[in-house]
């Protein structure tokens, strides 16, 4: 049975969210997405694995993406423009904090294991430093640094994949929008694993269909980002746990190499094979480890 999409409240920002398992009784786990990505690129089957270990799980969309509220901007701008700082933010990765705090109040939690991927891993980190009292464990995954500024940032990006995620120019029907979203996801995926071609698929058209993509949101959400900065990593004390992909088409790997050796006591671990995605056949493994950081007592997986 499909979750049921609920909502929370911070301010004038509605946030929609799902729970898997009991959110009473399990080891709470806050997943937060990345860039431009729905809740629901959190596969169901990962968080339903994830229940069975012990845990119960909430997932959410960042506002400006999926059913949450979206902003608009005067003028779309380049990315690279937001990520160098040169945008004026409509919102900020505090407000975004706020956000997830909000989503988890609305379930009960006064704490939780945070996770983060991609840009998520991000807030994750600045949750860690900013709301500490909030943060049981972190879980870092194909991330960098938050308190890097624009130009580290860049030392990290792969830009060989750009051309090919340019090329992807969506169409003006349901079909090829929803196509555009598989190629993007493919561009970004593990080339050492086969492509989740049936549930890459089905995402998308659940994606496209709670929420066509809005380009825009990228700029607002890379300009959140740099709209404040951070305390130094290094006064994490949450059992910080940091995962990358050592083929990520994205990212270097010493993006999270960095981030842990950057936090006092980080566990880094790198898979190879693994791109910019947690393919079905690490989460084995990568739910040890979660489990691991989070103190959670073993179950059969």
């Amino acid at each position: 049975m499909a979750p049921q999409t609920q909502y929370a409240g911070n301010g004038d920002v509605s946030l929609a969210y799902e729970t898997f398992g009991d959110t009473a009784g399990g080891q709470p786990l806050l997943l937060i997405m990345g860039l431009d990505f729905q809740m629901i690129w959190w596969p169901d089957a990962f968080c339903q694995r994830l229940v069975a270990c012990g845990f119960s799980v909430v997932r959410f969309d960042n506002r400006d993406t999926g059913l949450s509220t979206h902003f608009s901007s005067p003028a779309r701008q380049s990315p690279w423009r937001a990520l160098w700082g040169r945008t004026e933010p409509a919102y900020t990765s505090l407000d975004m904090l706020d956000d997830a705090r909000a989503v988890m109040d609305a379930v009960g939690w006064s704490s939780a294991n945070v996770m983060g991927g991609s840009m998520g891993a991000a807030l994750a980190q600045a949750m860690a430093l900013v709301h500490p009292e909030r943060v049981r464990s972190l879980i870092s995954c194909m991330g960098l640094p938050v308190d890097a500024g624009p130009l580290r940032t860049m030392a990290y990006i792969k830009f060989g994949i750009f051309p090919r995620l340019t090329r992807i120019k969506p169409g003006g029907t349901r079909e090829a929008e929803i196509e555009a979203l598989v190629s993007i996801f493919r561009a970004i995926a593990s080339p050492g694993f086969p492509f989740p071609e049936e549930w890459a698929r089905e995402a998308a058209t659940i994606s496209h269909d709670r929420s066509p993509r809005d380009p825009t949101s990228t700029q607002r959400q890379l300009a959140a980002g740099r709209a404040q900065k951070f305390p130094p990593l290094s006064s994490i004390t949450a059992p910080t746990l940091v995962m990358s992909g050592e083929d990520d088409p994205l990212l270097r790997t010493r993006g999270g190499r960095d981030t842990a050796a950057r936090i006092p006591h980080a566990r880094f671990v790198s898979y190879p094979g693994m791109g910019h995605n947690l393919p079905e056949e690490l989460w084995r493994d990568i739910i040890e480890e979660i489990r691991a950081v989070a103190g959670t007592p073993d179950r059969a997986l």
